[in-house]
């Protein structure tokens, strides 16, 4: 119950690794708004949260749309009186295209998704945590962003643009207690696992390639990452990015 008496808001938390921080926050005693722009993912997570003995909020919730995010905020502090914990998740996705094909409406997929919906949320939690006395932000970048990976360029930017702002934020309002870190996951999103699922050739090239040769379990691997942030453990890290991979960016 490391989490007892904290608001926690999980945004793309209906599936993949949103849902898995937003169930082992749950089990840690917090009270979690399951933020997700599909309605149906967004309830069956609180309703499973719920069907555990835990305290959860579904708001239908879409990044890419400033309004949206400032009420995701509001709708929170309203039902709860607080906001403690913000974690970035959610991101849009398009498939994979070379670089000089990219087209601005493709890049703007994940530049307004990803920075911005991330930028919002930060700015809309910030004076809620400031009154509290503090607060934790997690935001969600890649170790693609670092290594450069292929047919990823859009996507890759807007994560190392992600990360450059939370170390920004966390030189700027350390000052009143809010600690901003960054996770790089080394799990997949619910479409990558679908793809893996279909390519098991790929899975199995890509989890050798980890020096502990499998994928992470979002709620066995990241979660407890993600824990440690946002709890009492915490509370003297701030501006890191942890690379939850396996020991992927050793490669």
């Amino acid at each position: 119950m490391r989490l007892a008496g904290k608001v926690a808001v999980v945004t793309g938390a209906g599936q993949g690794i949103g849902r898995g921080i937003a169930l082992v926050y749950a089990r840690e005693g917090a009270a979690v708004v399951v933020a997700e722009r599909r309605e149906h993912r967004a309830r069956r997570t609180a309703d499973e949260i719920r069907a555990a003995g835990g305290t959860a909020l579904a708001v239908t919730t879409d990044v890419a749309d400033r309004a949206s995010v400032l009420a995701m905020v509001e709708r929170t502090v309203a039902d709860f009186g607080r906001l403690d914990v913000l974690v970035n998740n959610a991101q849009g996705m398009h498939e994979h295209r070379p670089l000089e094909d990219l087209t601005d409406e493709q890049f703007d997929v994940f530049l307004v998704s990803g920075l911005k919906g991330t930028f919002w949320a930060m700015q809309a939690a910030f004076p809620h945590m400031k009154a509290a006395g503090g607060g934790r932000i997690i935001n969600m970048v890649s170790l693609n962003a670092l290594v450069g990976a292929p047919g990823l360029a859009d996507y890759n930017a807007t994560k190392g643009a992600i990360q450059a702002l939370s170390r920004t934020a966390a030189r700027e309002w350390g000052r009143h207690g809010i600690l901003v870190n960054c996770i790089a996951p080394g799990a997949t999103s619910k479409r990558g696992q679908e793809f893996l699922e279909r390519n098991p050739d790929a899975a199995r090239r890509i989890a050798e390639e980890r020096p502990l040769g499998r994928l992470a379990d979002p709620e066995a691997d990241l979660a407890p990452v993600a824990v440690f942030l946002a709890s009492d453990d915490g509370h003297f890290v701030t501006g890191q990015t942890y690379f939850v991979d396996g020991g992927a960016h050793l490669t």
